[in-house]
């Protein structure tokens, strides 16, 4: 367990502020001069109850949605919504894995680089075969439609497509949550593998406190609209199924935990 480094961010989040407008006309706050700091190549977890603002901070970062208030700075440089150089940076992978129905499996995956037009037809071939290789689909479930697959291979699908424009930052909004805990484990290990040999910067949400722990290497715990807390992760040992059963994991799940439940309010959890 190690504090916040100290080190100049990759990524910040400076007092962002947003409201949306209910259906009674009156504006209800989401986020309240919200501020995070990612360092580069690292995994950060946003971890909360529902409504706290995870999902919003996610898409303030990708250029999604305007905040009221407040910037997001990457590299030093002040993004912008309209500027396609920053959003170029970037791939999100939804809860939903949001694949074409009508596209197969290889088809979806080449959408992104279809959509940007500057590379080779055989070298996004070459890139689309590269990533369902890694993401552990075969061949022959290549040409196959999302409705033939399980949850867990449109969720592989989904983040083979992301990864096919090799993104600085990878954005994930709960991908794993509907997944049984085995099948999320393995993906947990697959997002590990992928986040070291691509040395992509990942902002991740999640409800799920031991998903947290296994894949963090800063948990932002928020609450309120805010940052409440941060607690950075270090492990010794390799982040593999025997770390889940050690005694520094539990010890830093209980830290966590208690965290967690100390900054959130039950008006927070009956939202």
């Amino acid at each position: 367990m190690k504090s916040e480094s100290e080190h100049e961010s990759f990524l910040k989040c400076r007092e962002i502020s947003v409201a949306f407008r209910s259906k009674n006309g009156k504006k209800q706050p989401v986020l309240t001069s919200f501020n995070l700091d990612i360092q580069k190549a690292s995994i950060t977890t946003l971890l909360g109850p529902s409504g706290c603002g995870k999902s919003t901070v996610l898409r303030i970062v990708a250029g999604l949605l305007v905040p009221d208030s407040g910037v997001v700075i990457v590299g030093g440089r002040e993004s912008l919504n309209t500027d396609a150089s920053y959003r170029s940076k970037m791939s999100f992978v939804f809860q939903e894995s949001a694949l074409l129905p009508w596209r197969s499996v290889l088809e979806n995956v080449r959408l992104p680089l279809e959509l940007r037009a500057d590379k080779p037809k055989s070298e996004i071939a070459d890139v689309c075969q590269h990533w369902l290789n890694q993401v552990g689909l075969a061949p022959n479930d290549w040409q196959k439609r999302p409705s033939q697959l399980s949850g867990g291979m449109k969720m592989r699908v989904s983040i083979a497509r992301a990864m096919t424009t090799a993104p600085e930052i990878l954005l994930m909004d709960e991908p794993f949550a509907a997944l049984d805990d085995v099948l999320r484990s393995r993906l947990n290990d697959l997002l590990l593998k992928i986040a070291k040999n691509e040395k992509c910067t990942v902002l991740f949400v999640t409800h799920n406190i031991a998903e947290a722990v296994y894949l963090s290497n800063s948990i932002t715990i928020m609450a309120n609209g805010r940052n409440s807390s941060t607690i950075g992760v270090d492990f010794m040992a390799p982040r593999d199924a025997a770390l889940r059963s050690s005694q520094v994991f539990i010890d830093v799940y209980g830290e966590v935990s208690r965290t967690l439940f100390d900054s959130v309010s039950e008006r927070d959890t009956d939202r």
